[in-house]
């Protein structure tokens, strides 16, 4: 089941104001011991959300929340887009970082920017990355202080709408097909298989060499 059906998604956001996250925080290294992709989201933003250390056995339901922690507030249970600040993403190229994020029931990270390899796992791991400008993102947080804030995503017109306000972000035609269709990075290249048809024919009426056969 794709994340964004029909290219669009509402729901509630979780503000977590804080710039530079590191994949370790959202998702620490003692919980990696598994290439399992699923059953990672009780242990998104491990550090800060328990009050208590866990390990790989622990049973999360039974630890000491932190009820400061944002992802902990009762009223944003169910949140199902994560705002952020600056650089979310940097450090390592964990994609369990990515997995527990999507394991927790988020859909999208609307951050001003990204780690590099983070942002490329998103989409393909079914959560939208999507970068605002940083004065989107200041206006978002501002109405998220003041009241639980729904918004409304709308990637085939690359808008986040809130409040009656309007913000653009960039999306690529691969990341508008993995986040909308049941496919992978592999899915989404075939998906191209005219253009790579194509591609070749012109490619070898350039160079016709090319098809040439050599004996052995």
């Amino acid at each position: 089941m794709p994340s964004f059906p029909g290219g669009r998604h509402g729901g509630t956001v979780v503000p977590l104001d804080r710039p530079n996250v590191d994949t370790d925080a959202i998702f620490p290294k003692q919980y990696g011991r598994s290439t399992a992709r699923s059953g990672y989201g009780p242990v998104l933003f491990d550090n800060w959300r328990y009050l208590d250390p866990g390990d790989l056995g622990c049973d999360h339901a039974r630890r000491r929340i932190d009820p400061d922690f944002p992802l902990n507030r009762p009223e944003l249970h169910g949140a199902t887009v994560l705002l952020a600040r600056e650089n979310f993403g940097c450090g390592s190229s964990r994609e369990h970082a990515v997995w527990a994020i999507r394991d927790q029931g988020l859909r999208a990270v609307l951050a001003p920017s990204f780690g590099d390899i983070f942002r490329q796992n998103c989409p393909l791991n079914g959560v939208a990355a999507l970068q605002l400008e940083r004065a989107a993102v200041d206006r978002l947080f501002a109405r998220a202080a003041a009241a639980p804030l729904r918004v409304e995503i709308d990637l085939l017109q690359r808008q986040v709408r809130a409040g009656g306000e309007c913000f653009g972000f960039a999306l690529t035609a691969r990341e508008l097909l993995l986040l909308t269709e049941d496919v992978d990075w592999i899915g989404a290249t075939l998906a191209q298989r005219a253009r790579i048809a194509a591609f070749e024919q012109q490619r070898l009426a350039r160079q016709p060499w090319l098809a040439r056969s050599w004996p052995d």
